[in-house]
């Protein structure tokens, strides 16, 4: 039985296909918008793996993975194909959004916020959640372009970016360092 090859040589030309047809070049602003939503990814599922399976960590990432799959969708259609999306399965809702808040207020009851910058890498996984949330940022600066109006992909990434910001602060607890604490130079 013949097996469909991962490679198509489709793209040795330097453009990619698009949701809904459509080729756009690979350095165009939907592939970086999405591309980089694809990195955050990867860095999330180390932050989960340094975790462990079933862990809370783990428990909150899956659900937000999924979603990445329903942004990255969304950037990656062309403008004219945009009405062909599905809420919640390939456009992101706002009520996608309203969950990550939800989701920042509950674990925000649990720790108390640093009062200065923190130092990064207090734990593995809080480091790993920390370099996600940077990643997240620079999607959503790259999805300013990429996401029409109303899109929810940014305000989803800016949330997004705000709760891995907390869970890494909750996750680190009590081998959080902040700024305050570095010996005067």
């Amino acid at each position: 039985m013949a097996r469909d090859r991962i490679y198509t040589k489709a793209g040795d030309d330097g453009t990619t296909g698009l949701f809904y047809g459509g080729r756009v070049r690979k350095d165009s602003e939907l592939p970086a918008a999405y591309g980089t939503v694809d990195e955050a990814q990867a860095v999330l599922g180390l932050a989960r793996a340094a975790a462990g399976p079933g862990s809370p960590v783990d428990d909150l990432l899956v659900p937000i993975m999924r979603d990445l799959y329903v942004l990255m969708a969304e950037l990656a259609t062309m403008p004219e194909n945009r009405s062909k999306l599905s809420p919640g399965s390939s456009l992101v809702t706002n009520d996608m959004v309203t969950r990550l808040e939800h989701l920042i207020d509950t674990l925000d009851e649990q720790f108390v916020h640093p009062t200065e910058f923190v130092v990064p890498g207090g734990n593995t996984v809080g480091a790993w959640l920390d370099l996600g949330r940077t990643v997240v940022r620079r999607a959503e600066r790259l999805s300013l372009v990429a996401a029409l109006a109303p899109s929810q992909v940014v305000p989803y990434l800016n949330r997004l970016s705000d709760l891995l910001w907390t869970m890494a602060r909750w996750h680190e607890g009590t081998s959080l360092i902040a700024k305050d604490a570095w010996p005067a130079p």
